[in-house]
């Protein structure tokens, strides 16, 4: 992949103990876990508490009664449940990121580490305005995603909607009908016909089938090999390769950007990669980068030997690592990489529309012909 270098805009300890990649993974699974008012929290509610808490900084409040002016203006119990929490941590002596640590579900490793940073280099206000940026830029990526995913997702759920009202509904009341040309009906009427009567009498067959199936996959998609088949699959779908690498490269990038420049160690803004890419394959590879700096050599290195990565990302990397200037190379990468990604989807969207209808159209097409020819031959043979 070609990078046109002129759009390119100017736009913890807390590691595990273990190094396997399902040991991180359950660790970041019972990080998640929360409790059941935790799971109703959204980032719209850290974006908030973020951009206010930047806010009442920057106007001169001090951190515990801009903490408490929030908990106050919260509108969920679950969000004035945690502000308080950190208030009476920070009061009891405890640094703000620390405190924001003991809520996983809501405060990511990134966002902790850089408030560490923060608290130590006087510029908080600042940190924060960049993490809201970052939140935003990932929520619009999102919408994105949403928006070129939906319509082609409708299309298909109503043609099989469409598909199975009609061998339910329509086709049994015409069986009785067609019985008396029963050899002399088309082929796809015979199937379907066949097809419907299965459905009507063995219905709950099916149902338990289906949803046995659905409970079978949902297992295996659960379980590690199952998690990492499905991540290594998205990487061999033609056409939908380069949509996932996008991905990854934009999540990845953006944290590396953001913590690398404003202090954050290069260990734990590995953590921090690791932790926000959903794809055990990448994780491998960003473990990868954490063992070669264990060992005392340069990300650069990694990029390189990897087949995930663009050659010319890996270029990049290795020139802004030379230079000192591998924070802004980062962020200039995951800028990049969101255009491209949003151009992609708006292109996959367009082309996925008139695919889409050309598939309801023949099936619609089969569906009205296996009832109209036989109803043609019906009355011919009663003219």
């Amino acid at each position: 992949m070609a990078i046109d270098f002129k759009q390119l805009d100017n736009t913890r300890d807390d590691r595990t103990d273990s190094r396997s990649l399902d040991g991180i993974l359950k660790k970041s699974m019972n990080n998640h876990a929360g409790t059941f008012f935790d799971k109703k929290l959204k980032a719209a509610d850290r974006m908030f508490f973020t951009e206010q808490l930047a806010l009442l900084l920057e106007t001169g409040n001090g951190l515990v009664q801009s903490l408490v002016i929030l908990s106050e203006q919260a509108e969920k119990p679950a969000m004035r449940k945690i502000i308080d929490q950190i208030i009476e941590d920070v009061n009891g002596g405890k640094p703000f990121s620390q405190a924001l640590r003991s809520h996983p579900q809501l405060f990511s490793s990134t966002y902790t580490n850089l408030v560490a940073v923060s608290e130590n280099g006087g510029f908080m206000p600042q940190v924060l305005a960049e993490l809201l940026e970052m939140d935003e830029k990932k929520e619009k990526l999102n919408v994105t995603l949403r928006s070129a995913l939906s319509y082609p997702v409708f299309l298909l759920s109503f043609s099989f909607a469409v598909v199975i009202f009609v061998l339910v509904v329509v086709f049994p009341k015409f069986s009785t009908m067609f019985a008396s040309i029963a050899d002399e009906l088309p082929a796809s009427t015979k199937i379907l016909m066949a097809f419907s009567d299965q459905l009507t009498n063995y219905w709950a067959i099916y149902i338990a089938v289906i949803l046995g199936g659905v409970a079978i996959l949902w297992y295996w998609l659960g379980s590690a090999s199952g998690r990492e088949s499905i991540d290594a699959f998205k990487f061999k779908i033609p056409g939908l390769k380069a949509v996932f690498t996008e991905l990854y490269m934009v999540q990845s990038m953006r944290v590396m950007g953001l913590s690398l420049g404003n202090g954050v160690s290069v260990m734990d803004t590995l953590v921090s990669c690791r932790e926000v890419v959903n794809n055990r394959v990448f994780q491998q590879f960003v473990l990868s980068l954490e063992t070669d700096v264990q060992d005392g050599k340069g990300i650069s290195q990694g990029f390189k030997k990897s087949k995930l990565i663009p050659n010319i990302v890996a270029q990049m990397v290795a020139t802004g690592e030379e230079s000192g200037s591998l924070p802004k190379v980062m962020e200039r990468l995951a800028s990049y990489y969101e255009r491209q990604l949003e151009k992609r989807l708006v292109a996959i969207s367009k082309a996925a529309e008139p695919v889409m209808l050309l598939v309801m159209g023949v099936i619609v097409g089969i569906l009205v012909s296996s009832l109209i020819l036989p109803i043609f031959k019906l009355s011919r043979a009663v003219g």
